[in-house]
C-alpha cells in the first residue's frame, strides 16, 4: 500500500512541475510558484518516508 502512495505522489510532483513549467509560459506566474511549492511538498513528503529508521 505505501509503495502504491509513494508512486502516485513522485507522479503527482512530476505533473504539477511540468503543469507549472507550462502555467509560467503563459505569464501566471503566481500559480506557477503555487504549483511548484505543492510539488516541492510532495517530493519532501516522500523524502521523509524512504528515510531508513533505526
Amino acid at each position: 500500500m505505501s509503495d502504491t502512495v509513494i508512486s502516485v505522489l513522485m507522479l503527482t510532483g512530476v505533473v504539477l512541475t511540468g503543469g507549472a513549467a507550462y502555467v509560467f509560459r503563459q505569464g501566471d506566474k503566481r500559480r506557477a510558484l503555487l504549483m511548484l511549492v505543492a510539488a516541492l511538498v510532495m517530493f519532501a513528503n516522500v523524502a521523509v518516508w524512504l528515510v531508513p529508521v533505526k
